[in-house]
């Protein structure tokens, strides 16, 4: 391999990078747009849902009841409803994601030592959401029936409440929260999101500008020059892991930054295991466009390689432990999976190489393979 030729097809593509004010706005513009679209609209956290209480008692113990879930910050109170039939249009309307009907006599049975039953509904469109709304309610609700217990045995036995509390509570669990102790959704999407993005831009660019070069005949220059197949596909894919790393630190600065995710791990372990990363993704578009011939083509299937496995096969929405078996062999197969680990680990966790070094193994062995198989069905004298 000619060092000089492949610099000379490098500077070639940087100038036409250069010179395409649209294809430059694709590689620096569009990945900080797609980090701040998705990082601002994509969110896991549940909270201030929605809320209607129906409250058919109306006695001080149903309105304290009614209190702790107004007061609550994962709930979001829009007032009291008179019957069932008032919140069926606002339900509808998604005005209110649940509500509470608290029922006659609820403090008459609670005085009288008989159990009070709760009506809850939830909006179950979103299963996710829904489940999460759930634990909520049965939480709230578990913490109200302790504390009148615990009441109701201080006024009967003269102990305090502290002391009734823990003979209703003699096992006391303690949940303590590692890596993300506040449990933001965003310090774990946002790590995440720099992979689904260097998964989609790098393949775009390098497909796009390889096939660029077969839709205007210029590629017939590099048919009749003395280039090797080798020196091409190197030149034509540096330029492309150059511009991704310049991504990879503006994403970095934006996920700690700008979303606030803690950095714990080594910058350098990071920086060289993302440079290995975007040489996978840009091997990726470089198979892409020795098989295709349109620039529409080239994006049609890159889409279908890139998008769907960044966000369904790579943990960033659905932890890989909870796919079914195939899924997971999909999982397995592809470079996303391997790049979230280290994104997570040295965001989150701060680990390093001794860690990751088995994602870091292959990626590299995915990235030599991707570029052997590029090689392999690339011809200078193609059939026509």
């Amino acid at each position: 391999m000619n060092l000089r030729r492949t610099v000379a097809v490098a500077h070639k593509e940087v100038r036409e990078i250069i010179r395409d004010r649209l294809f430059f706005s694709l590689a620096f513009i569009v990945p900080a747009v797609l980090m701040v679209l998705f990082g601002y609209g994509l969110s896991l956290d549940v909270e201030k849902l929605p809320l209607a209480i129906i409250d058919r008692d109306g006695t001080s113990m149903s309105r304290e009841y009614a209190h702790r879930f107004i007061d609550s910050r994962y709930f979001d109170f829009k007032g009291y409803s008179f019957s069932e039939r008032d919140l069926e249009q606002p339900i509808t309307d998604n005005l209110i994601r649940a509500a509470i009907v608290i029922p006659e006599h609820f403090q008459k049975d609670l005085l009288q030592g008989r159990p009070a039953h709760i009506q809850t509904f939830i909006d179950g469109t979103f299963p996710f959401r829904a489940l999460t709304a759930k634990g909520y309610a049965i939480a709230i609700n578990a913490q109200i029936t302790a504390d009148s217990l615990a009441s109701y045995l201080a006024q009967t036995s003269g102990m305090s409440v502290a002391e009734a509390a823990a003979v209703f509570q003699p096992v006391k669990l303690e949940v303590r929260y590692l890596f993300n102790q506040s449990l933001k959704s965003i310090w774990s999407l946002a790590p995440k999101l720099i992979m689904v993005i260097l998964m989609i831009s790098p393949p775009f660019l390098t497909a796009l500008g390889v096939v660029r070069e077969k839709e205007t005949g210029s590629i017939y220059n590099i048919y009749a020059s003395t280039l090797s197949r080798g020196e091409y596909l190197v030149g034509k894919s540096v330029p492309y892991i150059v511009i991704s790393t310049l991504n990879v630190l503006f994403l970095w600065w934006m996920a700690t930054g700008l979303f606030g995710a803690p950095f714990k791990g080594s910058f350098v372990f990071f920086l060289l295991s993302s440079v290995l990363y975007v040489t996978c993704t840009t091997g990726i578009g470089v198979v892409v466009s020795v098989l295709v011939r349109t620039q529409v083509a080239a994006m049609i299937g890159t889409a279908i390689f890139t998008m769907v496995p960044a966000v369904l096969y790579s943990g960033v929405l659905i932890p890989i432990s909870s796919l079914s078996r195939s899924a997971k062999l999909v999982a397995y197969l592809l470079p996303g999976m391997y790049y979230t680990n280290i994104v997570m680990g040295t965001f989150l966790k701060g680990v390093g190489f001794s860690a990751l070094w088995r994602d870091v193994l292959v990626l590299l062995i995915y990235a030599m393979l991707l570029f052997s198989i590029g090689y392999a069905f690339f011809r200078k004298r193609p059939n026509s």
